[in-house]
């Protein structure tokens, strides 16, 4: 089978799959990612992610990743939700959960489709593969830019013409020598809208993200207790942040997903408050399974779900927060003592303090208990 052949059959495959967009590109496509790469590691903005620096030499060069790639296949996959995700913001007893958290794990739907395809080529072509599906050090955004999929706009995100910010992307790295798709251009022009709207002004300029700032590292990738100045900003946001996506015009052409998996089951597009607070490592654990979300844990997850009651100005979550002031995670006590400290009175709370204060052991608690702050107001970013 010619390589022409086999180009046509890659896509037509990936397409059957729902993969919506299809593109190729060679490893040393994005020798222009590198500068912006390494300031923002120099700028310490990838925060506790470490392992953005480990094998940061791969990331900036797959040639380095895997030295025998002649060419990259870059797939994407829609996952438009199917209404404004920002109209959840105002639902202060509904928590907000980023779209592409709500429905099964994009990481393994992908993978499972683009193994077949991969498979597929190594019988027919006796060509070697490697599938990456944001697994390993590679820089998928500027690679699915470099094959026509898209542009990274000023959020950093890809922005397609077809599909606005919603797409998963995915690879097949290949032996095999195939022709390159044209690049993608540049079409944010003057619009800053992505950077505008930003609760935690984490975008110190276009095309640079402060992920220290981001709402979406804060509650996912943030092992430990959340800024102060952070908590007010996050809203209902308890799992990921959509704001600078859902804002941006290119999504008038965006579609809702056509991957079943994608949409959200009954109860995960906006959940109740009250009934998060409550879980336990068990009930967590089997009410997210096969989710994204599983992977940060029940105590992290807690912890967000504490911020959003803290913000929702509702007295009625009182006694399940209260409930979570003996908790066996120091991380969820403390997030607790900040939500009483926003719902409660003062002088009802300085009575809590009294009772409770003289058990804590954990510095972080306790830091939550002598905070001075109206934790409420402290909002400065």
């Amino acid at each position: 089978m010619q390589p022409g052949h086999i180009r046509r059959e890659i896509e037509e495959q990936l397409r059957r799959l729902d993969f919506d967009a299809v593109g190729f590109t060679r490893p040393d496509s994005i020798h222009h990612a590198s500068g912006r790469f390494r300031q923002f590691l120099a700028d310490n903005h990838h925060g506790t992610m470490d392992w953005m620096e480990r094998r940061a030499e791969w990331r900036e060069d797959p040639q380095k990743l895997w030295p025998e790639a002649k060419t990259i296949v870059m797939a994407a996959m829609n996952y438009g939700p199917e209404s404004d995700p920002l109209e959840l913001l105002s639902q202060r007893e509904n928590a907000a959960i980023s779209v592409y958290a709500r429905g099964r794990d994009y990481h393994d739907v992908l993978k499972k489709k683009l193994k077949r395809v991969a498979g597929w080529l190594h019988r027919e072509s006796q060509a070697e593969v490697k599938v990456f599906v944001d697994t390993a050090p590679v820089l998928e955004k500027p690679l699915a830019q470099a094959a026509g999929l898209g542009w990274q706009g000023k959020h950093t995100n890809l922005v397609s013409q077809d599909f606005g910010s919603w797409l998963f992307l995915g690879s097949i790295f290949t032996t095999l020598e195939l022709e390159p798709s044209a690049p993608e251009a540049d079409h944010c022009g003057s619009c800053s809208a992505c950077l505008d709207v930003c609760p935690t002004n984490a975008f110190p300029s276009p095309y640079r993200l402060d992920a220290r700032k981001c709402i979406s590292y804060l509650t996912i990738e943030h092992k430990g207790t959340i800024p102060r100045m952070f908590r007010a900003p996050m809203g209902n946001r308890i799992y990921g942040c959509d704001d600078c996506l859902a804002v941006c015009p290119w999504n008038k052409f965006a579609r809702s997903a056509r991957e079943a998996k994608f949409l959200a089951p009954d109860g995960m597009s906006s959940p109740l408050l009250e009934e998060l607070v409550q879980l336990d490592d068990q009930s967590f654990r089997q009410k997210f399974s096969g989710s994204p979300i599983k992977r940060i844990g029940r105590d992290r997850f807690v912890r967000n779900v504490l911020i959003a009651v803290g913000n929702s100005n509702r007295t009625s979550f009182l006694p399940a927060v209260r409930q979570r002031l003996t908790d066996s995670s120091p991380l969820v006590r403390a997030m607790a003592v900040w939500a009483c400290r926003c719902l409660m009175t003062r002088e009802d709370f300085e009575d809590l303090k009294s009772e409770y204060v003289a058990k804590e052991l954990s510095k972080d608690v306790l830091d939550e208990w002598g905070a001075e702050a109206d934790a409420a107001t402290d909002v400065s970013v």
